[in-house]
């Protein structure tokens, strides 16, 4: 296999690999469903570059036996709770690469400085909102939950408030894609 496919063929296997989680969390059904939104939520904390937001499309399908506010409600719950979870795991890994001199000079050297770029977009809102400002970054639908969390967990040391801050926009995104979507189903 020539060398310049392999990208090609990974790229292409991960683009499966996106297309299928969405898949199984857009049809997830009954208490195995939450588990799996659950999981997914913690995974785009921090290694999937997929929406949050998806977790929603299942609302009216799940099979709880619940009322669907109730039933949207427990999924928007179990998500900002995998979420929360999956952002202390980054967090850690967070804190460990601050320790790690070798990492955080490989990455400055690379060709497109993420850590700076995420530090002083983290630093700005820190400074300005603190924990405050990682809730309301997170609160933005569509916009990618992993920079957030990883300029924010090399930044700050508290490992409640920062769950809490991730726990509390992850809700606050769910919420405003509720009402979002909710008032543009009223005006058509």
């Amino acid at each position: 296999m020539p060398v310049e496919l392999v990208p090609v063929l990974a790229s292409g296997m991960l683009e499966g690999v996106y297309a299928a989680t969405e898949e199984a969390v857009r049809t997830a059904t009954g208490p195995i469903g939450l588990v799996l939104i659950g999981i997914y939520s913690f995974l785009i904390a921090f290694v999937l570059p997929l929406p949050s937001e998806i977790v929603l499309a299942p609302a009216e399908s799940m099979r709880l036996g619940l009322p669907l506010s109730a039933t949207t409600g427990l999924i928007v719950l179990v998500s900002g709770l995998g979420k929360a979870a999956g952002s202390v795991f980054a967090f850690h890994i967070g804190q460990e690469a601050k320790q790690s001199g070798p990492i955080i000079r490989f990455v400055r050297r690379s060709r497109f400085d993420i850590v700076e770029w995420s530090e002083k977009t983290a630093v700005q809102l820190a400074q300005e909102y603190g924990y405050i400002g990682l809730a309301l970054a997170l609160s933005v639908p569509g916009f990618p939950d992993t920079i957030s969390i990883y300029a924010f967990s090399v930044l700050e040391k508290d490992y409640v408030r920062f769950a809490a801050a991730t726990f509390a926009g992850s809700v606050g995104r769910l919420l405003v894609t509720i009402v979002g979507f909710a008032s543009v189903t009223a005006l058509l």
